[in-house]
């Protein structure tokens, strides 16, 4: 499986995102043939060798029309430094922008949906950049108090978060990353200017995106997380923390647009996993119980199953003055935590649950095969438990089913189904 590691030291921004990718290896004149398939006019793109504090990386830049300097002074003005992004408050009108003749339109979430979903693009590429601008919509929306479709990115904010998010998702897919990881955020402090005015770093539409996320603030008085860059990295990455394990395949910086003490650089490390597992962050959900119905469990199960759970379990323990009771254990992805929850409050009649964080969960890759038998079709369960070998399991229920439908003994069904697959390897 394809890793891509970002190491968010100096932040992350849409267009240090793409620079990274660009450096590591995703073809330009590919990129700007992907990007030439959305129906935008009046923008081009550059990417450039420059070097931050003796590193060398690729600046990304998009360029609005014949706009741009003016785009580009405005910039400098705005931020004493931290990451540039271009739509940074993608709701604004920035009027200050444009005291040009022609009054730029204004595009919503369904304008882009539009402009996304009627272009050529793998459908890969459109999924994973309409979620991600459904993020940064949603986290707008409740930054401003508004509905997300009432919610307008500005016409050149809009141009240049489409390029930055399309793009990434564009990327991602053409290099064949599988699975993104990333440090914990750094996020800086201070302040920034936007059309409301001053305003806190991180960005309230930044922070909006930043629930649930690990960051790590230090002195650094800069927005080093955008919007842009915090919507591209929550959409798509499952686990914060250190890098797993893996072959390196290259490693790309993307340079950010300011000098900042440290080395404005966000780094990518593309690798394979050599292992046949592979390994997520999930959380447990537990409660314990005394003064149930038993027989509502089985109920309780199935409900946390449909929502997502990765697993639960009871385990019988003996609660204060002796009563008998059960933990209740649900093993949940992070982002299906909060509806655990809600199951276990309203079916149970528990008060509280505990949750905490596993710090790793490795999974072997597996495999549902079915196999042909004398009996009819059955399934069975592979694991890879190294490069050459594999173990089969036959699913329980479909051996029963056989067994009982053809009078046979549900251990020779079992031994044959077995058998069949190792065969067929």
């Amino acid at each position: 499986m394809k890793i891509a590691y970002f190491d968010c030291q100096a932040g992350a921004s849409g267009d240090m995102i793409l620079g990274a990718l660009l450096d590591a290896g995703l073809d330009f004149e590919q990129l700007k043939a992907e990007l030439a398939k959305l129906p935008l006019k009046d923008y081009h793109l550059s990417a450039e060798k420059q070097v931050k504090m003796g590193i060398t990386g690729t600046k990304f830049d998009v360029h609005i029309g014949h706009h741009h300097h003016d785009h580009e002074d405005e910039h400098h003005h705005e931020h004493d430094y931290g990451q540039h992004d271009h739509g940074h408050d993608h709701e604004e009108d920035h009027h200050h922008h444009h005291n040009h003749e022609h009054h730029h339109e204004h595009r919503g979430l369904k304008e882009i949906t539009e402009i996304i979903q009627t272009s050529g693009l793998d459908s890969e590429i459109r999924k994973t950049a309409l979620a991600i601008f459904q993020r940064l919509g949603r986290a707008e929306a409740k930054v401003h108090n508004k509905s997300v479709d009432e919610i307008h990115f500005h016409e050149v904010g809009a141009v240049d978060s489409i390029v930055d998010i399309v793009g990434a998702a564009i990327g991602f897919h053409l290099l064949g990353i599988e699975q993104v990881v990333t440090t914990k955020l750094h996020i800086g402090t201070g302040t920034v200017e936007c059309a409301h005015g001053t305003l806190p770093v991180p960005a309230p539409a930044t922070l909006e995106l930043l629930k649930n996320i690990p960051v790590h603030p230090t002195g650094i008085e800069a927005e080093l997380v955008t919007p842009t860059g915090a919507a591209i990295l929550t959409t798509l990455v499952q686990t914060f923390g250190p890098p797993p394990e893996m072959r390196i395949l290259s490693v790309g910086y993307g340079v950010g647009y300011h000098d900042l003490p440290i080395a404005n650089l966000l780094r990518v490390t593309i690798g394979e996993t050599t292992l046949p597992h592979e390994s997520d962050q999930v959380q447990l959900i537990e409660t314990n119980i005394d003064d149930m119905n038993p027989q509502f469990y089985d109920h309780i199960m199935t409900r946390l199953f449909e929502s997502g759970a990765k697993d639960v379990f009871l385990t019988p323990i003996i609660m204060k003055k002796s009563r008998p009771g059960v933990i209740l254990s649900v093993i949940a992805h992070r982002d299906d935590v909060d509806r655990m929850a809600d199951v276990i409050f309203s079916e149970t009649t528990t008060l509280g649950v505990r949750i905490s964080q596993l710090k790793k969960r490795m999974i072997l890759n597996r495999d549902i095969r079915k196999v042909t038998t004398p009996w009819g079709e059955a399934r069975v369960k592979m694991r890879e438990v190294s490069k050459d070998e594999k173990t089969f399991e036959p699913e329980y229920d479909d051996c029963k089913t056989l067994a009982q439908a053809h009078g046979v003994s549900i251990q020779h069904v079992y031994e044959t189904i077995k058998r069949l697959a190792e065969s067929e390897g």
